[in-house]
This record gives structure tokens, sequence and C-alpha cells, in this order.
């Protein structure tokens, strides 16, 4: 019971079970929703999935979107259980007012709980109903942020208590990839007289997760130990398997990785997400063909020193931070199909030690010339800053931080100078670069292909500083707010964006680079992938939305055919430039994948994708669509 007290589940009146006696009425409960079947309203983030609120393993958790009322998370039983308790461990994120219902389909619901005055911490709940759904419904949150779970407890039993026959034992328990400080296994489905609903998994006889697939990553361990796993299976009526043979695994000495090999998809989308039609190996394949040439290409090693660099032939400069932000992340996310990934992200990390932004040294001087030497002031690009930090954090997952280099260090100190450098202290909005200050002409100017929404929620995790939150938020109300006051019909975004400060607006003309800079021009081309990369991971409602409004315009103003796709428009959609460009057309099969009904489209971007060969004279379209076919294939994760 948590602190309210008795008087409160008699002031509402509702169905909630006097007290007296619950202790030991408690005792008899038996917890039947580990593992079981989740839905929720809507999630936070990737790793705030409704199925951590079940999986009876208080470290991880089920968030909501943030700010939002109504929300809710449902558990389904899988048969029609008599309910007689439910335990709610809030994170600090409570709902204020909520009800505990259940149904019979999961559309009809019959309250059995109700308060208005929640404070957090533990709810124990006596309740008396039946159903084979049992949701928390919010309504009133108890603080700015959203709802959530550590756990959402359902105790009772099946109704009617016939089924008593266990399934069998998992078999075939394997490992699939291993790091230093991670372990994941796979198993082939046990069978049942009913049906399996999900499976526990052992680490040395503890329960350390439970899913309702045939897959698990077990995190948190430690390099060059050794661990033994079982699986148990369990069915809706409670009845758990046997042990499955016990698997032992070796983790890696530390740095040995990569933990996230390319191809492994261990960091699957959210619900509902397309990918290219055909086979996973053949997609996956297809990549690893084009990254090779865009290695080939791009990656060089033109100065020694032990640095690798990627050249930039259509930039001002021989090398820009913007491209050795995009060499970091791809080398990165493509360890484990190519075995020197982790030896050119380290002559990429010596690179960005060895040019320090003359403003903030641990950020990366913005252009080189051919001599390896930084010029043109040696400050710092939001851009390459920006992916440079995302890159260090992949990279620490990948192979640990306790080799050469200690990338989660240097990520850490990278995202502390982007914060202080390279974002507004007023807006909470990124600005160009760290050489623009307070009173000058572009201190309150934006570029809208900077906005990495997934980047900031990275950020947010590795540091824990909620003020990423913030920016976060800040810049998901500027997209929305563009699209609809100045692209309703379009969704498109403008280059930059002036007046921060004020009245956020396209610029009206030239202010940094060309009388185009408030049209979707040569920046803004990449943010149908920005902005769809957080929404595929994430699931959040306000990328989801943006997203789909581009999809939905550039799907129609094109009739379907990639090959109309313009290179630049205004934001009311008039036509710029004509011609081909990856930059251009690869970015929207991002978009694609967020709406079911693209998938037809989505395959025709990537057709077009895959018919278009590295330009070896533009690092800019071809690392573009490098991106983009990693995420189109299911590659992409956030750190």
């Amino acid at each position: 019971m948590s602190r309210r007290g008795i008087s409160l589940l008699v002031a509402t009146g509702l169905l909630a079970l006097p007290l007296v006696g619950a202790p030991q009425a408690a005792a008899a409960d038996t917890l039947v929703s580990v593992g079981k079947a989740t839905a929720t309203s809507s999630v936070e983030g990737a790793g705030f999935e409704a199925g951590l609120a079940v999986d009876a393993n208080t470290a991880t958790r089920w968030a909501s979107a943030e700010g939002v009322d109504p929300q809710w998370v449902r558990i389904d039983l899988g048969s029609s259980h008599t309910i007689s308790r439910v335990k709610l461990d809030w994170e600090a994120a409570y709902a204020r007012t909520y009800k505990i219902q259940t149904s019979p389909d999961g559309s009809t619901w019959t309250d059995v709980y109700s308060t208005s005055a929640g404070d957090g911490a533990t709810d124990d709940l006596a309740v008396a109903g039946t159903g084979r759904y049992v949701r928390m419904y919010g309504t009133s949150r108890g603080t700015p942020y959203g709802y959530s779970l550590w756990e959402f407890g359902v105790y009772g039993s099946p109704a009617g208590g016939a089924d008593t026959v266990a399934p069998s034992a998992p078999g075939g328990l394997r490992t699939t990839a291993s790091s230093s400080t991670s372990v994941s296994l796979a198993w082939n489905a046990a069978t049942d007289n009913v049906a399996v609903t999900g499976y526990d998994v052992y680490r040395g006889g503890a329960l350390v997760g439970s899913t309702t697939g045939t897959s698990h990553t077990d995190t948190g361990l430690t390099a060059s130990t050794p661990y033994g796993y079982t699986v148990k299976a369990r069915d809706a009526a409670g009845n758990r398997s046997a042990a499955s043979s016990t698997l032992t695994v070796t983790t890696p000495a530390t740095g040995a990785g990569p933990a996230v090999p390319f191809g492994s998809h261990l960091r699957p989308y959210v619900s509902g997400m397309l990918k290219p039609s055909g086979g996973q190996a053949a997609v996956d394949q297809k990549v690893v063909d084009y990254y090779r040439s865009w290695k080939s290409a791009f990656v060089r090693q033109n100065c020694g020193n032990g640095w690798y660099q990627v050249i930039s032939p259509d930039a001002d400069h021989p090398y820009v931070a913007e491209a050795q932000g995009y060499g970091m992340v791809i080398a990165a996310t493509m360890a484990g199909a190519d075995p020197d990934a982790k030896k050119i992200f380290d002559g990429l990390v010596k690179w960005k030690i060895d040019h320090p932004s003359a403003v903030n040294p641990n950020l990366l001087a913005a252009e080189q010339d051919v001599n390896c030497r930084s010029v043109n002031g040696g400050d710092g690009a939001t851009d390459g800053d920006m992916d440079v930090a995302y890159g260090l954090l992949l990279a620490d997952r990948q192979w640990g931080s306790a080799g050469t280099y200690n990338y989660k260090d240097l990520a850490i100190k990278h995202i502390a100078a982007i914060k202080k450098d390279e974002v507004n202290p007023t807006t909470h909005l990124l600005k160009l670069g760290d050489w623009s200050s307070s009173g000058d002409q572009y201190f309150y100017i934006t570029r809208t292909s900077d906005w990495m929404v997934d980047h900031f929620r990275a950020f947010r995790a590795a540091t824990g500083d909620a003020a990423w939150d913030t920016i976060r938020t800040a810049h998901q109300t500027q997209i929305a707010s563009l699209q609809s006051m100045y692209a309703p019909n379009t969704g498109l975004l403008p280059d930059f964006v002036v007046n921060t400060d004020t009245s956020p607006k396209p610029a009206p003309g030239q202010v940094l680079e060309d009388p185009n800079d408030g049209a979707y021009w040569w920046n803004a081309c990449r943010t149908p992938w920005r902005i769809a990369d957080d929404a595929v991971t994430s699931g959040d409602a306000k990328s989801l939305a943006a997203a789909r409004k581009l999809n939905n315009w550039i799907k129609t103003k094109t009739g379907g055919d990639p090959n109309r796709i313009a290179m630049g428009y205004r934001l009311d959609g008039t036509q710029i430039s004509a011609g081909s460009e990856a930059a251009f057309f690869a970015p929207f099969a991002v978009a694609a994948m967020t709406d079911a009904g693209s998938q037809a489209w989505l395959d025709a971007l990537w057709n077009k994708m895959l018919a278009t060969p590295v330009d070896t004279g533009s690092y800019f379209s071809a690392s573009i669509q490098l991106q983009v076919m990693i995420t189109a294939s299911g590659n992409h994760w956030v750190p």
C-alpha cells in the first residue's frame, strides 16, 4: 500500500477493496503480468518501450511522451483473469490522477480503481475485477514530464483456472553477439497446449529479463567473464516450462566488440516502421556494397600522423568538420561489416583531437587545407560537432572506452562544449557554430539541418543532463511551428531560420550562404532524414507527424516517381532547380518509412538509390545517401 493510506481508497468510492487483512491476502496473489504483451498511447523514445514495465527488471521502465495528457499503458494477460491486486512502481514522472481499468476485449473498460491525489513512489492496490486486459489510464501528470513506470504488476489467476499444462522447454539456446559488457541470446520457440505468451531469461539462476519474443540482450556485464544462461517459457495461465539447457558465454576482453555489429539488428525500430521489400540479408548487402564504394572514394590518410580523414572535394576546403562527423558515425555503425572500422574511427578521433576549435578546444575546427592545417579562423561548426559527439557515443557502445581513446570521456566533453558554445542560452536552439556570440548578427539564426533530434536524446542519456530535453523540445516546437505557419501544404523547412529570439521565420534572403537561404535548399534537404531518424527509433509523436507531413507531400507532388524529385523547393512547393541529386531524393526514403501506406513509394526510392552510384566528386550527396541507406535497412541505432 502506498503512503496515501486507507482513507484514499475509501474516498474514491470505486472498486478498490478494503485493505483490512490485505497483507495476508496478498501473500496468495500470483503475479501474472511478467513478460505479457503490452501496448501504450506513446513512448518517450527508444529504450522506454511499454514491455519494459513488465520485464521484472526494476532498472528498466516505460515512459510516455512528455507534457501530454492523457496517456495509458495496457497489459494483455492472454486470457480472462480474476484480478486481485495491482502494483505500480513509479519513476519520478508519476500520475497525479489516474485509473486502473480492466477490459474483456481491449475496447470496453471498467474502472477498478481511481485517484486524483497520486504522489508517486509505489502504489500497491487491492482491487476486484475480471478481464483479459488491464491498463493504467493517466489523465493528469504529477510532474511537467510524462508518465513512467519501473514496473506494472498485475496479480490474480486465470478465470476458470483450467490450464495446468506447462510449455515445453525452449531449445537451441545460442548467442548471436557479445561485447565486453553485453551478451545477445536467441532460442527456438517453445510449444504449449494453448499458447506460449513469453520467456524468462536467467543468468546464474537469477531472472535478468523477460520477453515475448525469442531473443534477449543482457547488459551491464564484466569483460572476460563467463556467464551461464537458461530460458524458461510461460503460458497465459502462469505455467512455466523446465529450463533450457545451460549456455555458457564468456564476454570478450574490453574493447573487443563490436557490441552492435552491422546487420545484427539488435536495436529494432518502433512498431509499424517500413523497410525496403526483399530479404533482410540482401538489403543489408546493398548497404555494405555502397559503403565500400564510399570508403574507397572519400576515406583518406593523406597527411600521415596516424590521421584518417574524409575528403570533401565539393566543399570550400579539402577537409571539413561535417565530413569528419559523417565519417565517425558511419565507421562506428559499419563495425562488423568492415574489419577496419575501429582503426578508421580511431584515426578520425586523432584528427579531431589534433584539430581543436580555436574557440573551444573540446570542439573540432571546421576547415582544413590540403596540408591538413586548420584555416579560416579555426573555429567550430555545429553540424560537424553534433555528429562527432554522436559518433563517439556510438564508439563507446561498440568497443568500450578502455582502449587507446576514452570515447565516453571525449564524448561527454564534446557534448558539454556544444551546450556551452553552440546552443543559444536564451532560445535553446543551436547556433551556427561556436564563433557566434551575443550581439553579433548571427546569434539568433539557426540552421534546420543541424536539428538532429535523436542526437539530443543520446546526449541526454549519456550525460543525464535534463537541459537536453529542453533543447530537444525547443527544436521540435520550431519544426511544428515552421511547418504550420510557413509550409502548411508541404511541411518543408528552410535552410536557415532568423529572429529566433522574437518571431522565428525563414530567412528573408541570403543571411549566410545563398539567396535561397530561406528555401528548402542544400542544407534543409537533409531534414526529412534527420527528423525521420528520430521518428523510426523513438516513435515520438511530434517527429512522426513532421516526417509524415513531408512524406505525404512529396509522394503526391511527384506522383510516386522519385525521378521527379527536384533539386530544391520554395516552402510552398514551387520547384527551384531541375535535375536529380541524391542529397535531395534520398532523405525522403526515411520519411517514407513512417507511413504504413508508403511501401511502394519506399521501394521506388530504395531502387532509385541502388541505381545511383557513388558520386566521387560529392562527399555530401554520397554520405547522405549512405546514411539514409543505413537507416532504411534497419541498421541505424541510438546509443
